[in-house]
């Protein structure tokens, strides 16, 4: 079957101390098979509760997600997760981190073809020289590497990136953009990846999913990335439309932003910026 990842009417609520708190409302998306989506908007705006719910780890408080015009709310190996930070198991090393993996997604594997697994995807992750090393041993980025790793070997249909590079610096982050595209054109999963980042997003994306202000974040507008693939960071940078897009990115957040009174201050139009 190819049918879309269908959202349909997502709308999440959670119980606080001092009352309800609609997190996302109303969120509608299709998300073709193959497409690469980039989530993006302010902090707060439901990202991360929508990429949750996508991945089984929350249920939706009213609608939900359909996959082959299947409701789930469950996790499943069919979807790869990655968040900002790696999450690794500290005590075993990367290619027991991305074994484990293997064996939750083909449990009658043997140990030979898990260990084959971990070490493909750490290769094609550019960190198979650091196979036996564990995670307090390896740098941040390397870290990040090994948890795409770890979500590829379950071979899932869709991979779900909550900022997973936000944590980095910014040469790491750049690498692991291109590492990421590279692999993208290898196996053309569906990604749905969360970012605040527009320029990550122009650069990855073939579509742009552009959320209003939290609380209760709606889809305010879908914006396609024209760019052809494969693509080069410098090539884009010099298109015309690429700043153009990326001022109406800018734009949407401003006309769609809560009025806060330290929000658009010099400091956060640099961050968002």
């Amino acid at each position: 079957m190819n049918l879309p990842l269908e959202i349909t009417g997502l709308t999440k609520v959670f119980d606080t101390d001092t009352g309800p708190f609609v997190a996302v409302q109303d969120f509608n998306a299709k998300i073709e098979i193959g497409d690469f989506v980039c989530l993006l908007g302010h902090s707060g705006c439901g990202k991360s509760t929508i990429l949750s719910i996508l991945a089984g780890l929350e249920q939706a408080t009213v609608g939900g997600v359909c996959i082959d015009g299947k409701e789930v709310n469950t996790p499943g190996t069919d979807r790869g997760v990655v968040f900002q930070a790696p999450c690794l198991l500290p005590w075993l090393t990367a290619e027991k981190n991305v074994a484990l993996a293997a064996g939750q997604a083909f449990p009658k594997s043997s140990n030979k073809e898990r260990k084959e697994r971990a070490r493909k995807y750490l290769e094609m992750l550019g960190v198979g020289e650091f196979c036996d090393q564990t995670p307090a041993e390896l740098s941040l980025g390397t870290q990040q590497r090994v948890s795409l790793a770890r979500a590829l070997v379950l071979e899932p249909r869709f991979l779900l990136l909550d900022e997973p590079f936000g944590m980095l610096d910014s040469l790491t982050r750049f690498d692991l953009q291109d590492t990421l595209l590279q692999v993208w054109e290898q196996t053309r999963k569906t990604v749905v990846m969360v970012t605040h980042d527009i320029d990550e997003a122009l650069y990855l994306a073939n579509h742009i999913l552009l959320m209003t202000d939290g609380p209760a974040g709606r889809l305010g507008k879908i914006m396609r990335v024209p760019f052809a693939r494969p693509r080069d960071r410098a090539e884009v940078l010099k298109r015309p439309d690429y700043y153009s897009l990326r001022t109406g990115v800018i734009e949407f957040l401003e006309d769609h932003a809560q009025p806060s009174a330290n929000r658009w201050t010099p400091d956060a139009m640099v961050a968002i910026q």
